[in-house]
């Protein structure tokens, strides 16, 4: 019986075992009907023995993996190994003749907003050259809303009563705990391949004037690696939301990560939004920290002329100016958009391959099991895999027992709560391309045993309820 015959098997129905009243009413038909489950029976139990034994041999090497974070590797960050020894000891000037040891320079140097304007999608003049971490920002656009409300706020965030996000779902996990943090309802709306579903983001901004943001990952999504249509994005900027205040969190993490030859562009946000009137709704986010190193990179903000103003006024109290230095080395190595995009090729060479064998291992291992998918992203960090619903828990738990350390399934939507404990996000890009072959073979392994687990309990919780209903009814089951 193959893999593909069980799936028939288990997807059958145990109300079609026949039953009768007397033993001389006979039917042949019940008859084979019982036989075909009670081989069934036998056939997934035996998958199940046969992949428990084939995992505790996978746990018996006793492996540390580790696809949790998507952590640039070793060897993509010796592509910017220079930046160590850049500027240099003499080389401290910008092109405004600002002295980048000293103080000052709120919005960043002239030449760094520059380098990555077009990354941006916006004039230099608006964008904001921050210190490392782009979620820091994202995290203190939110708190500075709450402390001081936006720029088109009538009061602070934190005098309006509730406070609520749109959430793509699935979605990242590091967005979900600011809200969380700060006691942001978190609304759930579906992500498709294209991005959210624009209906129910347009039904809910309009009628929920307590909704005051939306988390956006517009290109190669975490965790599934969605690229957000023209359609889409023009809906985002042209819908009438009940809040003025309204803010979308443009994060655009992955503008230049691609993972194919094809590099993908999305509709400029910026521009979207000024041609319908919404200037000041888009925050659009980026960083170095996949770029060159993500421990020292450059956080990046663009908005309108009046969010940066907004931005601008808001740092006053907390800093005296960035890291200079920082961006200068940036500007020297990077030099411009084209640099960007050839160290980026250079990036795509160590990844691909990675990407690429976790693939080949699903389809070859995972292909002929129901309900279980994944998605094959052109760019960005992760892969999501789907298995059959009430399995991802206990998928990461059977990994971490044989030595590979996944994401928290749930982590991927508001709390950690997956309704539907299907989703996990698997993040190949740390560990050496060995490593991630033997992960990939342990977690299509984990999958395997976590179904055939649910599909034994299953038969036999029906042919439990079968024999109550049968003892309770009266009836026997058909016999020869």
């Amino acid at each position: 019986m193959t893999i593909q015959s069980m799936k028939f098997e288990i997807g059958d129905t145990l109300g079609q075992i026949c039953c009768r009243r007397s033993p001389d009413q006979p039917d042949k038909g019940c008859l084979s009907s019982t036989m075909a489950h009670a081989q069934g029976t036998r056939d997934i139990n035996q998958f199940q023995r046969q992949y428990q034994q084939s995992y505790d041999a996978f746990k018996a090497k006793g492996l540390k993996l580790n696809l949790t974070r998507g952590k640039p590797s070793s060897e993509q960050l010796d592509l910017s190994v220079e930046l160590l020894s850049l500027p240099g000891a003499t080389d401290y000037l910008a092109e405004d003749g600002t002295d980048c040891r000293n103080y000052g320079n709120l919005q960043g140097i002239a030449e760094a907003r520059r380098l990555f304007s077009a990354m941006l999608g916006a004039a230099p003049e608006q964008v904001v050259v921050g210190n490392n971490s782009s979620l820091s920002l994202m995290h203190d656009a939110v708190v500075y809303s709450f402390l001081k409300g936006t720029c088109d706020s009538a009061a602070p965030w934190s005098q309006q009563g509730e406070i609520a996000f749109l959430c793509p779902v699935p979605g990242y996990d590091r967005h979900f705990r600011i809200c969380e943090d700060y006691g942001v309802r978190m609304v759930p709306v579906p992500l498709g391949e294209d991005g959210p579903n624009m209906d129910e983001v347009e039904r809910l901004v309009a009628s929920d004037a307590s909704l005051k943001g939306m988390w956006c990952l517009p290109k190669y999504s975490n965790p599934t690696g969605a690229v957000y249509s023209d359609a889409v994005i023009e809906r985002l900027a042209a819908m009438k939301t009940a809040a003025a205040d309204f803010r979308i969190y443009w994060d655009n993490a992955y503008a230049v990560h691609h993972l194919t030859d094809e590099r993908i562009e999305i509709a400029n946000i910026i521009e979207r939004c000024a041609r319908h009137g919404n200037p000041n709704r888009p925050f659009v986010f980026a960083s170095t920290s996949k770029i060159t190193l993500a421990g020292a990179g450059l956080a990046l903000f663009a908005s309108s002329p009046e969010n940066v103003k907004w931005l601008l006024a808001r740092f006053v109290p907390r800093t005296i100016g960035p890291d200079k230095i920082n961006q200068l080395r940036h500007v020297r190595f990077l030099k411009n958009e084209a640099g960007i995009l050839q160290l980026m090729d250079k990036h795509r060479a160590v990844l691909a391959p990675k990407f690429q064998k976790v693939l080949d291992i699903f389809d070859a291992k995972l292909s002929h099991v129901a309900d279980v998918e994944w998605t094959r992203p052109k760019g960005g960090y992760f892969i999501t895999l789907y298995v059959p619903q009430g399995c991802a828990q206990r998928v990461v738990t059977l990994a971490k027992e044989a030595g590979i350390e996944l994401t928290p399934a749930g982590a991927t939507h508001p709390h950690g709560e997956d309704p539907d404990d299907r989703t996990i996000r698997i993040a190949p890009t740390f560990p050496v391309l060995s490593e991630v072959a033997q992960a990939a073979e342990g977690v299509a392994l984990c999958v395997l045993l976590a179904t055939a687990e649910k599909s034994a309990k299953r038969l036999a919780d029906m042919l439990r309820e079968q024999a109550e209903f049968g003892q309770t009814a009266g009836l026997t089951p058909s016999v020869p």
